[in-house]
């Protein structure tokens, strides 16, 4: 790829991800990210080491679990971000987190292969992977084609095609669940009158909530043992025939 190919492709990324982080700034993004923010914690509460890695196109502040030392943000040029980076170029060694939570980075994307094989590429063995994003079999995925502003520009790619991509890379994926079932709102009101549908669907876990977690964990390779030369059977020593000599034919 040319310079000029990369200089778009970067400006195409900035203002996708400004618009996307205009939406989440918005009354529906606020209320889709609030319900995340409860699963990803129980989810992380299981989850332990030393670094987590979290990349998602809006401004918000690290997510910080009890049991991982060190959370940073990578992505782009955005209010939070701590290392600025493309999302098919992080500059995080292989195998360097315990943790990567993408979270609707594959909504808003230009390549949404090239990012969670860099994803993939920065878990170490036995490490966790959380992907969200927004379920296309919803109302919050009906809605997106109905969208004037950045929402319509989301992929909102199907979970089990995701958990397909994560099997190809190397994952076993152990959870997926489901969330926000309360149609997007601006009326905190309605939000309030509707909670018991969210609560019944958490509880229910229906797979029509507005967005879905998938927890998948890095097989690790293991050790291949060492292939035993396979010992051939021996036969019994049997006395080899000897021809008889007289005592005639000796002395000639």
């Amino acid at each position: 790829m040319s310079d000029e190919s990369c200089a778009k492709a970067d400006d195409r990324l900035l203002s996708l991800m400004n618009e996307a982080c205009t939406w989440f700034d918005g009354p529906s993004g606020r209320q889709l990210l609030e319900q995340e923010q409860r699963v990803i914690s129980l989810e992380l509460a299981r989850c332990f080491g030393s670094y987590l890695v979290h990349y998602g196109p809006f401004a918000d502040t690290p997510i910080e679990p009890q049991k991982i030392k060190r959370s940073v943000r990578v992505g782009p040029p955005l209010p939070g971000v701590e290392i600025i980076c493309e999302e098919q170029s992080w500059p995080i060694g292989e195998h360097a987190a315990d943790v990567v939570v993408v979270q609707h980075g594959l909504d808003f994307s230009l390549s949404p292969h090239a990012l969670l094989r860099e994803a993939a590429r920065s878990v170490r063995p036995g490490g966790h992977l959380l992907i969200i994003g927004v379920n296309p079999w919803s109302p919050w995925g009906a809605t997106r084609l109905l969208s004037r502003k950045a929402f319509r520009h989301a992929r909102c790619i199907r979970p089990t095609r995701v958990g397909d991509w994560l099997n190809l890379l190397g994952f076993a994926l152990e959870k997926r669940r489901f969330g926000c079932y309360c149609p997007p709102l601006s009326s905190g009101r309605w939000q309030a009158r509707l909670a018991g549908l969210e609560v019944a669907g958490q509880r229910l876990q229906m797979p029509t909530g507005g967005f879905y977690v998938l927890v998948a964990r890095k097989l690790m390779v293991g050790l291949r043992p060492l292939r035993q030369n396979r010992r051939e059977r021996m036969g019994q020593l049997l006395p080899m025939p000897v021809a008889k000599v007289s005592r005639r034919d000796a002395e000639q």
